[in-house]
């Protein structure tokens, strides 16, 4: 083991296994590895290492993929340039002929449903007819032939079909920014309302998927109830039976049998991710999972004999590790881990962590600190997370590790309005965007400096999407808690920001403006939480990164700070990478930035800094 600096391209270059996925018939593995520096699809034997690289993508790579369910094609998804106008490619894995199944422009097509039981089969959606509304498609691999079988009238954000492959259910956004979960018995019925969430539920409650015989609607819902409930729901009768639940941690990821549709198990992701067993003829399985490689496990991938599963360990001081498991002998093979280099270095242990907020809400999140330092006095890095609507968890963090590797502590909060704490924790993140949001921020670091860790002279705060906008935040409205801030496509105003969403986001705008403010009515209430307008208040040197393009926060986000910055005469850096979106996808560009970063930081904060 090496105590040295763990170099940026092991951190931060491409992976060298990565979401290897489980031929159907059981007897071929799929994976992405590069090929020329770029990620592209492999495939191999499951008993034989060597693979063969069956894409030739030059430019981004591939990331997003699944197997046909004949086992004939692996199906992948590609964007041009980061603007997420996804396009639907299959690629044959014994002739390598690339067929386009979505040669549409300007068109995204979403994934929706492939049933091993339709091989031929795969439900999509796409806004072809309409760019603020995706429609559903049915798509026949063998002949490549799309047939309409929903029409969107434009307010509905997700589809569900039965087993049958017909659409029965759907989820429909309404003006006032509830939900309302729509059912029909057959696709010739008209819809009719099953269940309405309003503000409160509708960012955790929604419909997964019908039973076999179509009668029963599992869905996780919060109404009732604080956190997201897994239930079962007669769509005829009503009624409705709670599957598992907890009292403080929202229901996650579920494991659904191919065959039943049947809940097999389910996960809580409380300071860990841990699974809740429904059905006992997997109790041996999910026991012997446990034991059989350290960390938190997750099947991604089985046969549809159901006698493999390709299992996921998620490891906080080290890399990912893949396993096949084989269910009639409750054994286990080790298959490669993510990034086989970073099995030379020693990798920071991630700790929870429990903060009051000034007004009495908990919070939870992680603290990684560097190793062989005393923990006194310490530079710190808050890492924001995106969203909002999301949160950190434990497990392998490239930024973490990089940042606690050059010496510094990084805090990872989730602040109120991170998901998985329950409806309560989530609402209270509403019209908070640049307020209490960032106040927990505030606490956090009060407490970390509190305990002696930290210095609080060395405060730096870097993010990306809406952690940009929160160090954006740091760096205006609390320049006196930080030393410098770093924002990787942040908004700099909320106004523009609302104003320039693509198209098929139109059906959750309403649900969004009343969650962060509504420029049409209340500019002067967003001007007051948005950066752009505060930058006389900017004390320390930023640095800012924007994909010229990315469709979610525009471009304009950074050239208008930017434009302001110079205006100023506030020290800054930009970095405008022309060939990317909403965050880095090639290797070359991520090295690049985080490069700049580091020097950065090592000029504002003291801490370590690679040579090259």
């Amino acid at each position: 083991m090496s105590e040295m600096l763990i170099p940026r391209r092991v951190l931060f270059g491409n992976p060298q296994n990565l979401s290897p996925r489980l031929s159907p018939d059981g007897n071929k593995l799929a994976l992405v590895a590069p090929d020329e520096g770029v990620l592209n699809l492999w495939i191999r034997s499951l008993e034989d290492i060597e693979a063969q690289v069956i894409t030739q993508d030059r430019d981004r790579g591939i990331r997003n993929y699944f197997w046909s369910r004949d086992g004939k094609q692996l199906l992948y998804l590609q964007d041009r340039g980061g603007n997420e106008n996804w396009r639907l490619y299959g690629v044959d894995i014994t002739t390598q002929k690339v067929s386009d199944y979505t040669p549409f422009e300007n068109v995204q097509v979403q994934i929706l449903h492939q049933d091993k039981h339709f091989p031929d089969e795969l439900i999509i959606a796409l806004n072809l007819d309409n760019p603020q509304a995706h429609d559903v498609y049915q798509l026949h691999l063998p002949t490549a032939t799309l047939t309409k079988i929903a029409n969107n009238p434009g307010n509905i954000l997700g589809w569900v079909p039965d087993a049958q492959l017909n659409i029965r259910a759907a989820v429909a956004a309404q003006p006032d920014g509830s939900m309302s979960l729509l059912y029909r018995k057959t696709p010739t019925d008209d819809w009719k309302t099953l269940r309405s969430w309003g503000m409160a539920d509708s960012l955790n409650s929604s419909p997964s998927h019908f039973s076999r015989d179509g009668n029963t609607l599992y869905l996780l819902d919060s109404q009732g109830a604080n956190t997201s409930r897994l239930i079962a729901l007669n769509v005829e009768t009503g009624q409705e039976q709670v599957l598992a639940e907890d009292p403080h941690f929202d229901a996650g990821h579920l494991m659904i049998h191919p065959d039943t549709y049947e809940i097999q198990a389910l996960t809580f992701v409380r300071a860990r991710e841990e699974w809740q067993v429904l059905d006992s003829s997997i109790v041996a399985d999910m026991q012997a999972l446990a034991s059989l490689c350290p960390g938190d496990f997750t099947p991604i991938s089985r046969d549809d004999a159901d006698q493999n599963w390709l299992v996921q360990y998620d490891q906080d001081n080290g890399p990912v590790h893949y396993y096949v498991y084989h269910r009639p002998t409750q054994t286990g093979k080790a298959l490669f881990v993510h990034q086989p280099a970073l099995l030379d270095y020693q990798l920071a242990p991630m700790e929870p962590i429990t903060v009051t907020a000034r007004d009495g809400i908990t919070l939870h999140g992680y603290a990684t600190f560097p190793r062989g330092l005393e923990r006194e006095n310490l530079p710190m890095v808050v890492n924001v997370h995106g969203g909002p609507w999301w949160r950190d968890t434990w497990g392998y963090h490239p930024e973490a590790q990089w940042l606690a590797n050059r010496g510094y502590v990084c805090l990872q909060l989730n602040y109120r309005g991170s998901t998985g704490y329950g409806k309560d924790f989530l609402n209270a993140g509403d019209r908070e965007w640049g307020g209490k949001m960032h106040l927990d921020l505030i606490d956090a670091i009060e407490y970390m400096i509190n305990q002696g860790w930290v210095d609080r002279d060395r405060i730096g705060i870097y993010g990306g999407s809406y952690g940009g906008y929160a160090a954006l935040v740091g760096a205006t409205f609390t320049p006196d808690v930080f030393r410098c801030a770093i924002d990787m496509v942040g908004p700099s105003s909320l106004i523009t920001l609302i104003q320039s969403f693509p198209p098929y986001w139109a059906a959750m705008l309403d649900n969004f403006k009343r969650r962060v403010g509504d420029p049409d009515t209340e500019s002067e209430f967003l001007k007051s939480r948005s950066p752009l307008f505060h930058v006389d208040q900017i004390q320390v040197p930023l640095l800012i990164a924007q994909g010229a393009n990315d469709p979610r926060v525009t471009v304009i986000e950074a050239e208008q700070i930017v434009g302001a910055l110079k205006e100023k005469g506030i020290a800054h850096e930009y970095m405008l990478f022309l060939d990317e979106g909403h965050g880095l996808a090639k290797p070359e560009n991520r090295m690049q930035f985080y490069a700049a970063v580091e020097r950065f930081l090592q000029n504002h904060l003291g801490g370590l800094c690679e040579l090259s």
